[in-house]
C-alpha cells in the first residue's frame, strides 16, 4: 500500500517527499521520457497523474507509458470521475473542502467509486484546499469555487482541521497550476502546526529556492508541474535540496 508502506512511513521519520505532477494534455512522448530519466536519477517519490481539464489527452496511455519507463508509484490525481485507471498504483480521493461546489465534495466520488472499487485502485482520501494565488488558476475556474484568501491563515487552518476529523488521510495545499505565487510560508506553519496527517503543498512552485521554503515551513511532500516542462533540471535540483534538507532534519533528531 503506497499510503502506509511509503507516504505514512517517511511523513513518520520526518523525511520530506517530491511529486511531480503529469497533465496528460501535456505529456508528449518524448518529453515523457525526459521527465522519467530526470525523476529516475533524482529518486523523486511519486507521480501525480491527471487535470482539471483534460480535453485532447489520455490518462491511461499516459499512466501506461510511465509504468513502462520508471518503478516511481504512479498516483491518480483526478479532475472529475472519468479519471480512473486501473494501471494506477493509488488514487487520490480529492474533496475539495474549501469550496461549497457539493459536485466537488462528494457528488464526483459517488460517480466514481464503483469503477475504483471495480479497479480495486488503492484509495487516498486527501482533503484539497484552494489558496488565493494572485490569478483565477484553471481549478478555480472548473471547479466554480472560491479559494481561501492568500492571507485566511485562520480559515486554512480550520478548514484543515476540519478535513482530518473527518477522516481524511492527507491534506493539501494548492495554489493552483500556474499560480502567480504560491501558499504563503506562515499559513504552511500554521496548518502543520495543528495537524497529525501528511500535509502536500502545491503551485506556482517554479524555483528549488522556493521548494526549500516550503519544505522548511513544514510541507512534508511538495510537488511541482507545470515548472519542469520547460525545464526538466529543477527536479534535480529540488532533489538535491530536499536531501540536505532530508541530511539536516535527521540530524537534528540524533
Amino acid at each position: 500500500m503506497i499510503y502506509n508502506n511509503q507516504i505514512l512511513k517517511k511523513f513518520k521519520k520526518g523525511i520530506r517527499q517530491l511529486a511531480v505532477l503529469i497533465d496528460p494534455d501535456k505529456a508528449e512522448a518524448d518529453q515523457l521520457s525526459n521527465i522519467c530519466k530526470y525523476a529516475e536519477q533524482n529518486e523523486v517519490d511519486y507521480f501525480f497523474v491527471g487535470g482539471s481539464v483534460i480535453t485532447h489527452g489520455n490518462i491511461h496511455y499516459t499512466i501506461q507509458a510511465l509504468k513502462k519507463q520508471t518503478d516511481i508509484p504512479v498516483i491518480i490525481f483526478p479532475g472529475n470521475a472519468s479519471q480512473v485507471d486501473k494501471q494506477a498504483d493509488a488514487l487520490l480521493y480529492l474533496s475539495l473542502i474549501s469550496g461549497r461546489n457539493p459536485d466537488l465534495l462528494i457528488g464526483q466520488h459517488v460517480i466514481s467509486a464503483p469503477a475504483i472499487k471495480e479497479f480495486g485502485l488503492e484509495v487516498i482520501s486527501t482533503g484539497y484546499i484552494l489558496i488565493d494565488s494572485g490569478n483565477v488558476t484553471t481549478v478555480q475556474y472548473v471547479s466554480n469555487t472560491k479559494p481561501i484568501p492568500h492571507d485566511g491563515i485562520e480559515i486554512a487552518v480550520s478548514t484543515a482541521l476540519a478535513g482530518e476529523y473527518l477522516g481524511m488521510k492527507l491534506i493539501y495545499l494548492e495554489a493552483g497550476s500556474g499560480a502567480r505565487r504560491t501558499v504563503p510560508e506562515k499559513m504552511i506553519q500554521e496548518v502543520k502546526r495543528q495537524l497529525t496527517v501528511p500535509l502536500i503543498v502545491g503551485g506556482g512552485i517554479r524555483t528549488a529556492e522556493k521548494a526549500k521554503e516550503i519544505y522548511l515551513a513544514g510541507a512534508d511532500i511538495v510537488v511541482i508541474g507545470n515548472a519542469i516542462e520547460t525545464n526538466a533540471e529543477l527536479m534535480t535540483e529540488i532533489a538535491d535540496m530536499k536531501k540536505l534538507i532530508n541530511q539536516s532534519l535527521q540530524k537534528e533528531k540524533q
